[in-house]
């Protein structure tokens, strides 16, 4: 039986053959299954995936406020609009769950090249 360890090396040599983008999308993709789970749960899943939304959005978009960051200025700026508009939806007193979840859905296949 394999323990925690091993299992932990085989992700990250897994990993190694997936692109940066991939992996980000991953991130996205299970932020937003667990804004899925709590659109309709309790109020603590709702709490717990809404904090995890935001530790994301606030990743990103310091990342694109971020003068290294390598991407062009036009898009970091539609990025940081985005997530702006997310943290605004987050902080309301009833968060629009389904409008988070297509933000993050159009955001993880944009990541990982889907149309």
């Amino acid at each position: 039986m394999p323990t925690t360890m091993q299992a932990i090396q085989a992700y990250r040599a897994t990993n190694r053959f997936r692109s940066q983008r991939e992996q980000e999308a991953d991130v996205f993709r299970t932020v937003t299954a667990a804004l899925k789970a709590a659109r309709d749960g309790s109020a603590i899943q709702q709490v717990r995936a809404l904090a995890d939304n935001r530790r994301l959005w606030t990743m990103v978009v310091d990342l694109m406020a971020d003068s290294r960051n390598a991407l062009p200025e036009p898009l970091r700026a539609s990025i940081v609009s985005v997530g702006m508009t997310v943290r605004r939806e987050m902080d309301g007193d009833a968060p629009d769950f389904d409008f988070l979840i297509s933000i993050n859905e159009n955001i993880a296949a944009g990541l990982a090249g889907q149309p």
